[in-house]
């Protein structure tokens, strides 16, 4: 059965922000809320945590990852972003927006499409979230969590307790959650093409 935990949206109370980083870091997979409806998140290296994402979703190997980043800097470590990106993904975060572009080596490659080597990336705007990056000292292995047949994410924590139960190790509430998805730039290229209107303005991005 999962964990159920209760942290505060504002406040996130330390000693329970460690049990979920000690989790992660053990390899178990949570499911927790974020500025645009809940995610499933691993760590990086933990490739079953990869798998139970991809099975728990009914996803193929194509399935876009995203790399829930603390910063900017940290982004910068994990794709490539030329000149003609930095300044408009660096204006757009922290916010509701998903950015894929080129991986860097620091990516595994099983986190990568299996033929463009890109991999999504966003900065959130979500206090808790932030707590979990910043003790991590790491990205946090993502995929909104959208299960099979439905096309919104999910924004109660009782609700997936109750559906996935048995199929995740954490379950997080902490306050209110939007169903809106982030909006999503693809970036791989040298203009930036939107691929989901979501949250978020996207002309900035629209040539």
């Amino acid at each position: 059965m999962a964990r159920y935990l209760d942290i505060h949206p504002d406040n996130p109370q330390p000693r329970l922000v460690t049990q979920v980083v000690e989790a992660l870091r053990d390899d178990q997979l949570i499911a927790y809320p974020t500025d645009s409806g809940y995610a499933l998140g691993a760590q990086l290296g933990n490739r079953e945590g990869r798998d139970r994402i991809l099975r728990i979703r009914e996803l193929d190997d194509r399935h876009h990852f995203t790399l829930m980043c603390r910063d900017f800097s940290q982004l910068g470590q994990f794709v490539h972003v030329d000149n003609s990106a930095f300044r408009a993904i660096k204006a757009a975060t922290p916010g509701p927006y998903t950015f894929i572009l080129p991986a860097t080596g620091e990516v595994p490659k099983r986190l990568m499409h299996p033929k463009k080597r890109t991999v999504g990336v966003r900065i959130p705007d979500h206090v808790l979230v932030c707590a979990l990056l910043e003790e991590l000292g790491e990205p946090i292995l993502t995929s909104t969590l959208i299960l099979p047949g439905e096309t919104e994410a999910r924004t109660m924590g009782w609700e997936i307790k109750e559906d996935l139960d048995h199929v995740v190790d954490i379950v997080i509430e902490s306050g209110e959650v939007t169903a809106e998805p982030t909006s999503v730039i693809d970036w791989s290229e040298a203009e930036p093409v939107v691929v989901r209107h979501g949250a978020g303005d996207v002309s900035r991005f629209e040539v």
